[in-house]
């Protein structure tokens, strides 16, 4: 078992905890009855983790960073458990007609965060400058994107998807987003939104960052490669309950955008 930063140590004491799987960070999760901690590799990502959360506490329903260690290259990040399941939760993703309005009460609180003192960008420039360190240090997994990404007709290797990223930048609006809006990553309880977690990622940016991994997260798990709950569902209905008529140039440009993290 991995031995923990001395404070974290005395924090937890011996309380039991099981650990979590869900999720494509990369980090290793353990959930206690109280506290949730994250440990991952420590970079940028991982240092403004504890940063952004202690901005939105009272702005969004967010944990609470309880002690945050850095030791041997990785980063112990202790937090409050919030309350509630997440939406993937089989309990919940049963009726996926309620998951699709919570997704977007979801998508509504975050991009109402009043942006005017935001130090955390999340824009395209930070955007693609994160983008282009993975593919030049070799961190894209081509073998968990989209199959038609990177198969014949589509692009060559991340370096190309990365050019053609670099060239066809849309308009950008600017509004306060989570940067990886997927089911796993919102709780809900009693019909309402308890909390928004993994947010190394967050900063002002397009909300289209948000509505291209939503929307792509809402198919994947009521009818795509993580489930069929709820076979033939349209995951397209996530914009009835927002009220917009998606860009669909700017959604593609996100979604693959999001193949290079």
């Amino acid at each position: 078992m991995e031995r923990l930063p001395e404070r974290i140590r005395k924090l937890l004491g011996d309380a039991p905890f099981e650990t979590d799987a869900i999720g494509m960070s990369g980090a290793g999760i353990r959930l206690y009855p109280d506290a949730v901690l994250k440990i991952a590799r420590d970079d940028a990502v991982a240092r403004q983790e504890a940063g952004i959360m202690a901005w939105l506490r009272g702005k969004l329903p967010v944990p609470e960073v309880l002690a945050c260690e850095r030791e041997g290259g990785r980063q112990y990040l202790l937090m409050t458990r919030l309350s509630g399941k997440m939406l993937c939760d089989s309990a919940v993703l049963g009726d996926a007609e309620n998951v699709t309005r919570l997704l977007a009460q979801a998508l509504v609180m975050v991009g109402s965060v009043d942006i005017r003192d935001c130090p955390y960008r999340a824009d395209l420039d930070a955007e693609l400058a994160i983008a282009r360190e993975h593919v030049e240090r070799g961190e894209v997994d081509v073998e968990n994107t989209d199959p038609a990404t990177f198969a014949p007709g589509g692009f060559r290797d991340p370096e190309h998807l990365l050019l053609w990223l670099e060239e066809n930048r849309p308009r950008e609006e600017r509004r306060f987003t989570h940067g990886d809006m997927c089911l796993p990553n919102i709780l809900t309880e009693n019909g309402r939104i308890t909390g928004f977690i993994d947010l190394g990622g967050a900063g002002v940016g397009d909300p289209y960052r948000d509505y291209a991994i939503a929307r792509r997260s809402l198919h994947d798990n009521t009818d795509g490669p993580h489930g069929h709950a709820s076979p033939g569902f349209d995951a397209d209905r996530l914009f009835k309950y927002l009220g917009i008529s998606p860009d669909g140039e700017k959604m593609r440009y996100f979604a693959l955008l999001d193949e290079l993290f």
